[in-house]
């Protein structure tokens, strides 16, 4: 039903046309002669009424104005006035009227209302009175002049034509109101949907915060509890070797910043709805010292002058490095060499991540032998990191590093935001500095650790996704 209507509504007008015309032809047949049209009497009202009803849709100003030319031409005798079987043609312009009424904005509607009273007005006083239609036949001529014939007749032809318009008009606001009611009720169906969608999405968010915020319980009292250990054990064992008390205090460390970090992303937003801080580019350089502290060989390199990146952008790149040197422990073990390069001069800031393959990997392999490498959540969760802050990330094996090169777009404004290299790499600065300032070949850049996440990947990735 909803597309018949439409199909009515676009093209209802010119039919009704061509079928009004269509019958008006028929009907006059046997007057029009042989000559048809061209000497019918009525041929311009026919014509200029059908042209009405065809515009109504389309240019409803136009269609009011085809009737108004009608009527002033009949008044100024240069269209014939009606005759005693032509007057019904009139019926064309309330006609247009439904079409209009059913169509229209409501400001066409109203000027369309407002003209066709005044046209009934003018239409009874063309079929009336003796200097035009002269009763059109059917009504008693009154020689007394249009007077008395208005007064006598008037009201009640007056009255006839607009119940006549008035028909017309309440089938075209019937059709408006029709479409306007099964509007309402598709939009009420999509209200009710999206209630209905936006009901279990909120009972799916608060089954995610619940579970979120018994895992942060979980996560909280077990890395407490490392922690302390960890702590307990080195105040202990003062006599054990000093590989040993790192190995602890390393412990404990890394427990309570894997303890901030596991609040950080799993609860996102306080109660409060403050944004909890996230860790930004400065915080590369303690993450670094740390790692350093856990036996991994860091070495951390950087070209041109930093420049300011978004916070978004910032965390990606913490995350990026907290995953490659992650990586890098897990797979390569204690004493694996990581290279990690920062270039700033280029359109964007370039980051190189180099890490000793364990001799137990083979190009294309896994490290316990497979001939197919395992599809793990730490590159994909990276690559998704790097593409969120609107840059792109490579990675795979080279020799016996695996490398990873990151491209992260910033804009112009320069910031001194990575601490410096000589203080946080441990080598001789300016050697340092002069061999990363050396032009870079395959050969020469850095990229990232084994792909498989550690444990904390998984987190780290989804709440990327959330964000």
């Amino acid at each position: 039903m909803e597309q018949t209507l439409k199909v009515a509504r676009q093209w209802g007008a010119p039919a009704a046309a061509v079928i009004f015309f269509a019958l008006w032809c028929v009907a006059e047949a046997g007057r029009m002669g042989q000559w048809g049209l061209n000497y019918w009497p009525g041929t311009w009202m026919l014509v200029l009424m059908t042209l009405a009803i065809a515009t109504a849709v389309w240019k409803p100003y136009v269609s009011l104005g085809l009737t108004a030319i009608l009527l002033l031409g009949q008044l100024t005798y240069v269209i014939r006035p009606p005759g005693p079987t032509h007057w019904a043609i009139y019926i064309g312009s309330f006609i247009a009227l439904a079409f209009i009424l059913w169509t229209g904005s409501r400001r066409q509607r109203s000027i369309a209302g407002a003209a066709n009273v005044v046209f009934t007005a003018v239409i009874t006083f063309l079929m009336l009175s003796w200097r035009y239609g002269y009763g059109v036949g059917w009504f008693r001529p009154i020689y007394a002049g249009d007077r008395g014939a208005l007064s006598y007749y008037g009201w009640q032809l007056f009255s006839t034509l607009i119940l006549i318009a008035a028909g017309c008009a309440a089938v075209g606001i019937a059709l408006a109101l029709y479409e306007d009611r099964g509007s309402l009720s598709l939009a009420r169906k999509l209200a009710q949907a999206n209630l209905k969608e936006t009901e279990v999405e909120l009972v799916v968010e608060q089954e995610r915060t619940r579970i979120a915020r018994d895992l942060h319980d979980v996560l909280a009292h077990s890395l407490a509890v490392i922690a302390a250990q960890a702590d307990g054990t080195r105040y202990l064992s003062q006599d054990q070797p000093k590989a040993v008390l790192d190995a602890l205090e390393n412990i404990a460390v890394s427990a309570r910043h894997a303890l901030v970090d596991a609040q950080r992303v799993i609860e996102g937003v306080r109660d409060d709805g403050l944004v909890t801080p996230q860790p930004r580019l400065s915080d590369v350089g303690p993450l670094v010292e740390r790692m350093r502290q856990g036996s991994l060989k860091v070495q951390q390199s950087e070209t041109g002058t930093p420049v300011e990146i978004g916070a978004g952008q910032q965390l990606a790149v913490f995350r990026i490095v907290q995953e490659c040197l992650t990586n890098a422990l897990k797979h390569g073990g204690r004493g694996t060499a990581v290279r990690l390069h920062f270039d700033w001069s280029g359109p964007g800031l370039t980051m190189h991540v180099a890490s000793e393959l364990p001799a137990s990997v083979s190009i294309g392999g896994t490290d316990d032998g497979g001939e197919v490498a395992r599809v793990g959540r730490g590159i994909p969760g990276m690559r998704e990191r790097a593409h969120l802050a609107g840059g792109w990330l490579s990675s795979g094996p080279d020799g016996e590093q695996f490398r990873v090169t990151v491209f992260i777009p910033y804009g112009s404004r320069s910031a001194s935001l990575l601490p410096e290299v000589g203080a946080e790499s441990g080598l001789e600065g300016g050697a340092d500095r002069e061999t990363a300032s050396s032009p870079k070949g395959p050969e020469q850049e850095p990229a990232l650790a084994l792909e498989g996440a550690s444990p904390s990947s998984g987190i780290q990735r989804e709440s990327v996704g959330r964000g």
